[in-house]
């Protein structure tokens, strides 16, 4: 039987008009209208295969046979092609799942080294994206060549012979030493395709069940479609036609359509229709020609423009017009995502405003929570325990989720790594914990270190599932992700994975099965659950047939409309015209008639789009100019510009001023000497840093920094002069001691930080000059006593008092019992000079004080080579009478802070600079 072509023009009531065409006498709804026995009777026509594009179109459907018919009727059987053929009884053999057949793909490609040299793969795992590209071309190759492979015995030696001709094509005008490649890299997709073209192929059992179920027709077949039926529809109804009736309701893109329509789209896209398109209409039945299009039909309304300057003020603009359409009782609104990132800031700024927004196009799955807890694990065990990569999966809500010191426990462990500046490594951590005083937190990266060591080795796909899933199960992962809709999804993705190992029994290394799962959670959609669709998402092919109150299409720029190109390979134009692909120009001319459709069917449509991007012009769609251009030729009125302005609202200014906070109750019950340092360089940031303990974490840094230096040398100095002080050692062996402790304390540090080759190298120029410096003090008569010793000293005041605390560098004495305290700079001799001249420089008088005025004397050490290659000493003068100072000024400062003093931000601009605290005080909005 002849199938027929039912062409309706793309206008508001295209399913009006195909339900009219269809109840015509002779038509497949027609024979139940004019049925004689069914007059006074409901009218049945589910006698009729109806099968649409989605399922959403068999409401449209319905709702128009309504309109039409008023009166009682049974529905036509309405079915998607995919939805008909998961009705009928399953073959004998099961197709290989997705992982199973990329990854024996993947298999086979790593065995080649060729192929790394020729796509410059640096590793095996870096194969594994071409092995997904491979099998989407052959894909590809199949949907379009397997029909006319099964058409005749020909048919085979045709596809051959089209291959060698699109091949000939593409190496035709290219010079010589191009084609090797090339030709290497057609019969890899070639070899690949033949492979893979078999009857376990998922495709090819479709396209066997879609040729069965064609042969079992019963019922006449209405076929709805918005575009021309691909090769493996078009053989179906084909088949279908030789057994029954067949009408393909599709879109009319004829000049004989669009002209009437909307002459000025026309005029502006010719590319819409082709010389020789359009139904020839020796084969459209009589009945089947729609109606004419009347005369005096009005004008359809054209599209609003919304330039707006960034992205944030693209989204404000969007959210503005959504909202607008909500309060004027609209209650189908789609908003089309051709800029993804713009449109999720939309989709954040409406769900703030309380409105829902039903994604009919979903997210990438790696783009949730849900997947960045795996992927963070993933890539900490990659980084070998590296400290960002640990916090960011601390940091997860999926991970220990139960604990319910969670929370405070991340804290403690990123100041303690930051503090120490430990940049990564699993022992580095453990060890950096031993001494921890919460041993939870030992217990914790000691699991996860553990954990980690389980995902070595090479293992099957379902002993990676299965290592995955003990290792959400460790952590705590596994009911938080059940609780997640996307992280639900992920763990039946790898249950996925592990069920379709099938006969694949080859293991994997770490790294490949990590890039197995990123592409899978890449490649899957998640789409968030539906619960009001008055506001949906969606691309612009998905609006097809769809009619809405108003739409809002986000990216209506060049880079987004069209869509830019995608070639894959040596796939060009010219190939895929050979091989009967979708070539690009297909590709956007089937865009534009999709944007075409968009604006004759809908009544309000707003083109949205950021003007500018990262600071360069982004000009509109190059479709929008043309239309833009052809309106002006023919003197009509241009495209309207809209901008909404968000409600504004009036706040009243208070004046700024400089803060001067008094808190009494929060003063500290001990200070330290650059605790003091700080009340003494501005008394709002000790008022922040000391008494709000507003702390600001490290910087984390793979360079040690001099604060490092400074404690390796106060480490190797205290080892050094202690040794010297138990056993006594001659002046010759003392070089070959300090240099063999320097040693071991920098091959150590260079194991953590290589960096620290440079520091070791720099401390080697000190230490003949230190020596000759430390001999000559033990010459004069000064002992080592003590070194790196905490001490402590309470001072009081009336009603009050607070504890010193500090550190001591290093203690000497000489023989007359006199005590002097030396404290170790990375400094030059000169400069120490200069500090001890200061009369603000109050360290040494308050480490004085630490030692409850016991030390008559104190020393900055130089441990840098000065101008004269030399370092040395500065002794503070006075040092008595400093300390006594220090003591009395501690105390009337710190007293007055108690009795509810003022501390106000009246640091200078030296120290405001880099402090801390200065985003807390703001001082650049009042002075």
């Amino acid at each position: 039987m002849l199938s027929a072509t039912v062409p309706i023009a793309p206008t508001p009531d295209f399913w009006q008009q195909a339900v009219r065409l269809l109840l015509r006498e002779g038509q497949p709804l027609g024979q139940a209208l004019h049925s004689e026995t069914q007059a006074a009777a409901a009218l049945d026509f589910s006698g009729v295969q109806l099968m649409v594009p989605a399922f959403s179109h068999a409401q449209n459907f319905k709702a128009a046979l309504a309109r039409e018919l008023r009166r009682p009727f049974i529905a036509p059987r309405i079915n998607t092609l995919s939805g008909l053929l998961a009705m009928q009884v399953p073959g004998e053999s099961a197709p290989p799942y997705e992982s199973e057949r990329l990854m024996q793909l993947y298999a086979q490609l790593r065995e080649h080294g060729w192929l790394k040299k020729m796509f410059s793969a640096r590793r095996n795992a870096d194969l594994l994206p071409l092995a997904h590209t491979l099998l989407a071309l052959s894909d590809e190759l199949t949907l379009a060549l397997l029909p006319e492979i099964r058409a005749s015995a020909e048919g085979e030696q045709a596809a051959v012979g089209r291959w060698a001709q699109a091949l000939a094509q593409l190496l035709e005008p290219l010079a010589p030493s191009a084609h090797g490649m090339l030709s290497d890299e057609a019969a890899l997709v070639w070899q690949v395709w033949k492979t893979q073209l078999d009857a376990n192929d998922l495709i090819v059992q479709r396209f066997d069940a879609m040729l069965a179920l064609a042969e079992r027709a019963s019922l006449p077949l209405v076929w709805v479609s918005p575009t021309a039926p691909e090769p493996l529809d078009a053989a179906f109804l084909a088949t279908y036609g030789r057994h029954q009736p067949v009408r393909i309701v599709t879109l009319d893109w004829s000049r004989q359509a669009i002209a009437p329509l909307h002459p000025v789209y026309l005029a502006a896209w010719e590319e819409l229709v082709t010389g020789d398109e359009g139904v020839p209409p020796a084969f459209l039945e009589p009945a089947s020609l729609p109606d004419p299009v009347p005369a005096n039909a009005p004008a359809l309304p054209l599209p609003l423009l919304c330039p707006a300057p960034d992205l944030e003020s693209a989204a404000v603009q969007s959210a503005q017009i959504v909202l607008r359409w909500l309060e004027q009782g609209k209650g189908e609104i789609a908003i089309v995502a051709q800029d993804r990132v713009t449109a999720r800031r939309l989709r954040a700024l409406l769900e703030r405003a309380e409105v829902a927004v039903a994604d009919e196009t979903g997210w990438k799955l790696s783009t949730t929570r849900a997947a960045a807890a795996l992927a963070a694990w993933n890539d900490l065990v990659s980084a070998r325990g590296e400290t960002n990569a640990l916090l960011d999966l601390l940091k997860s809500p999926f991970v220990f989720p139960d604990d319910p010191d969670r929370a405070d426990r991340v804290m403690r462990i990123e100041a303690r790594l930051r503090r120490a500046n430990i940049a990564g490594d699993w022992q580095a951590l453990q060890s950096a914990f031993a001494q921890a005083e919460d041993g939870a937190d030992l217990a914790c990266i000691t699991l996860l270190a553990r954990q980690a060591a389980r995902f070595g080795g090479r293992k099957t796909l379902a002993q990676w599932c299965d290592t995955q899933r003990a290792l959400c199960q460790a952590l705590g992962m596994e009911n938080a992700l059940r609780d997640d809709g996307a992280g639900e999804q992920c763990l039946l993705m790898l249950d996925d994975i592990a069920a379709g190992q099938g006969g694949l029994e080859d293991s994997f290394s770490f790294a490949e099965w990590r890039a197995l799962l990123n592409l899978r959670l890449d490649a899957t959609s998640y789409m968030p659950p539906i619960k009001d669709r008055r506001v949906v998402m969606l691309p612009l092919n998905g609006a097809r047939l769809r009619r809405f109150d108003a739409v809002l299409v986000i990216g209506a720029d060049a880079a987004h409309l069209p869509s830019p190109p995608q070639e894959t390979l040596f796939f060009s134009n010219a190939v895929r015209r050979e091989l009967n692909l979708v070539t690009r120009a297909e590709r956007q001319r089937q865009q534009l008639r999709d944007l075409t459709e968009l604006l004759c069917v809908n009544p309000e449509v707003v083109l949205c789009w950021q003007t500018h991007q990262d600071g360069e012009p982004n000009p509109v769609s190059p479709w929008i100019q043309r239309l833009e251009l052809k309106l002006a030729q023919q003197g009509m009125a241009p495209l309207r510009n809209v901008h909404w302005q968000a409600p504004l609202r009036k706040l009243q200014a208070q004046r700024s001023s400089m803060p001067a906070p008094s808190a009494p109750e929060l003063l500290p019950s001990s200070l330290s000497a650059s605790g003091f340092g700080s009340f003494l360089a501005c008394p709002y940031q000790f008022f922040a840093a000391r008494m709000l303990r507003v702390a600001v974490m490290d910087e984390l840094s793979d360079l040690p920094e001099k604060r490092d230096y400074g404690s390796w040398l106060h480490e190797i100095l205290h080892r050094y002069h202690a040794h010297l002080r138990e056993q006594a050692t001659p002046l010759a062996a003392r070089p070959a001691l300090l240099a063999g402790i320097s040693e071991e304390v920098f091959q150590r540090e260079m194991q953590r930080h290589p960096a620290a080759l440079a520091f070791h190298a720099r401390w080697q120029k000190v230490m003949p000059a230190y020596l000759l410096w430390a001999n000559e003090r033990e010459a004069d008569g000064w002992q080592f006593v003590f070194g790196e010793q905490s001490q402590s000293q309470a001072l009081s005041w009336q009603d009050g008092g607070i504890e010193l605390y500090g550190r001591l560098d290093r203690v000497d004495q000489n023989a007359q019992g006199e005590r002097a305290l030396l404290d170790y700079k990375t400094r030059s001799v000169a400069s120490l000079r200069q500090k001890v001249k200061e009369e603000d420089d109050h360290q040494l008088a308050f480490y004085g004080l630490l030692a409850g005025g016991a030390i008559e004397h104190a020393h900055y050490v130089a441990l840098e080579l000065g101008s004269d290659k030399k370092t040395g000493d500065a002794a503070a003068p006075d040092f008595l009478r400093k300390q006594e100072m220090l003591k009395q000024q501690i105390t009337t400062t710190l007293h007055q802070v108690a009795q509810g003093a003022p501390l106000p931000a009246n640091g200078i601009e030296s120290v405001c600079q880099y402090c801390d605290m200065r985003g807390l005080c703001r001082k650049g909005a009042w002075l």
